[in-house]
């Protein structure tokens, strides 16, 4: 599947009022699609788009209005406020001040996969407040702010949790009760998991692989593997990426950039990042200690 990229948004990122930092184009996102802006104040009507809309406030308050015709309506949204317009739906918005902005185009196909292929129906949504969805928006900002094309399964897994939440908490009607504790991937399963992340270590790797490999849909796979290893798909990797790191470094004399890409980190500053985040060392000490 082709990259999401600014074609399939509704177009208010190409409208001149709007001053772009920096967005997810060329790291090969199949199902998202993310920017960063400052928006000055306007009032314009836009034609439906085949992706939904989300929109994270970065600061405020600032008064926002939505409507259709005569039928508008406003509200004052604090920082961390959200804007929910669903695809397939003309949108008429009017902003009241200047603003910063993260938005999030989200595929119907990756909503519908977090729904376990049942479509959903999203509401219109003008200042609400979800510490989760705030939370993985600003995560998936980090990863394009960083620019890092070794995180697609990084980026999957929040795509993935982005979707979900917006499927149960944020669609129309009532939410369906929960389904109780999944089960886990059989030991078939989990092999053939282990041994695709193993071969492809130095890939960005699509969680949508990961869950072919094991003939599930990607919502089923990751709440399966979460429940095997207890670790997400993304997390378990980067266990896997960090261990061949450290092995590498203490047994061969590839330099420590060289082994960091091979590992599938992006360079040398990445590797001793996330080691020393999760492990509390760097990659210079482990050669050191040999």
């Amino acid at each position: 599947m082709a990259e999401l990229g600014l074609v399939d948004t509704c177009g208010i990122l190409r409208q001149p009022w709007i001053t772009s930092q920096r967005d997810s184009s060329g790291l090969g996102w199949e199902h998202l699609y993310v920017s960063t802006q400052r928006e000055r104040p306007y009032r314009a009507e836009f034609a439906p788009a085949p992706t939904h809309l989300l929109i994270l406030h970065l600061d405020g308050p600032v008064t926002v209005s939505r409507g259709q015709g005569r039928s508008w309506y406003s509200r004052k949204v604090p920082a961390g406020g959200l804007f929910l317009h669903p695809a397939g739906r003309s949108l008429s918005v009017e902003l009241g001040g200047g603003l910063d902005t993260i938005h999030a185009y989200l595929t119907d196909e990756a909503l519908r996969e977090a729904n376990d292929g049942r479509p959903v129906e999203l509401r219109e949504e003008l200042g609400a407040k979800d510490p989760l969805v705030e939370q993985l928006m600003l995560a998936l900002h980090g990863v394009v702010r960083r620019w890092e094309p070794s995180a697609r399964t990084y980026a999957d897994h929040l795509t993935g949790m982005l979707a979900a939440q917006l499927a149960h908490r944020h669609r129309a009607g009532r939410e369906h009760p929960g389904r109780g504790t999944p089960s886990g991937l059989s030991s078939r399963q989990m092999t053939r998991v282990r041994e695709l992340m193993e071969r492809r270590l130095a890939e960005p790797l699509p969680v949508a692989d990961l869950a072919a490999a094991a003939s599930l849909s990607v919502s089923q796979f990751t709440r399966q593997f979460k429940a095997s290893t207890g670790e997400s798909p993304h997390q378990y990797l980067l266990r896997l990426r960090l261990q061949r790191a450290c092995r590498l470094l203490r047994t061969g004399n590839s330099s420590i950039g060289e082994v960091a890409v091979s590992c599938g980190f992006s360079h040398r500053e990445h590797l001793t990042r996330v080691m020393r985040a999760r492990l509390g060392t760097t990659p210079a000490a482990v050669r050191r200690a040999g």
